[in-house]
């Protein structure tokens, strides 16, 4: 059972809304177990969270969600953390429900917060679902389980995932969601997910062109295609290796 995990935010530009963000967190974990990885923000994201009480790392320049996860993985095992809830900071993901992924732990070495999963709905336009249950597709194939939200950031990596993912973690576009399962299954990681409700993003606008959606799907295929045939780092094959060793 885990029992000292972080709560690490990737965030960009969410000075209006990380403090809210933070607040509703608050209630349910306390924020000294909380780090906000500010990712080359121009507004006041870093300061904001860190006069709210939550520890931040700051990127001189934007590099993305994956490299900032990245950080946050590295940050949690150098200070003994044993696993890493992802949650966003646009006050999107719900902080209830991370008693439920912290649970769920316990069976599977990645757990997803899924907003699909029995049965549950997400307001998105038609083509943006239709990627979105192409992608599960897909991806549930590479995990060998039904999977129904892929690319949700809301997750947990458990202490296997976390050993191997502060080694190294995919940075590249949808590299913390989508790559990161194939990379987690190709070490013999076991990914599962629960229902998690989910409230609509506090700012942008997604897509809703078929055009733009198409797009999306196709460069996702080519994100999971590579990572299937991408070489593994020299250091996670001696870490697959230890563990084999260790179970023999």
């Amino acid at each position: 059972m885990v029992v000292r995990f972080l709560v690490a935010i990737p965030a960009l530009n969410e000075g209006a809304v990380i403090a809210s963000v933070l607040a509703s967190l608050a209630e349910v974990h306390p924020l000294r177990d909380v780090v906000v990885i500010d990712d080359g923000s121009h507004d006041d994201t870093g300061r904001i969270a860190r006069e709210a009480g939550a520890h931040v790392l700051t990127h001189a320049f934007n590099i993305g969600v994956g490299a900032a996860m990245g950080t946050a993985f590295k940050y949690a095992a150098a200070h003994g953390y044993e696993a890493v809830v992802q949650f966003d900071g646009d006050g999107q993901h719900r902080p209830e429900h991370i008693a439920e992924l912290v649970a769920a732990s316990a069976h599977a070495d990645i757990v997803i917060g899924s907003r699909f999963a029995e049965g549950g709905t997400f307001p998105s336009s038609a083509a943006r679902r239709g990627v979105q249950r192409c992608i599960a597709w897909v991806v549930s194939l590479y995990a060998r389980t039904k999977l129904t939200d892929a690319t949700s950031g809301f997750r947990i990596a458990g202490p296997r995932a976390l050993a191997v993912f502060s080694v190294h973690y995919p940075v590249e576009w949808l590299g913390d969601t989508v790559e990161s399962i194939v990379l987690a299954t190709r070490q013999g990681l076991t990914v599962s997910e629960i229902p998690v409700g989910m409230n609509e993003r506090a700012g942008g606008t997604p897509s809703q062109s078929v055009l733009r959606a198409t797009l999306y799907t196709g460069r996702i295929i080519f994100i999971l295609v590579l990572a299937a045939i991408r070489t593994v780092p020299p250091q996670l094959r001696h870490l697959r290796n230890t563990r084999k060793e260790a179970r023999a």
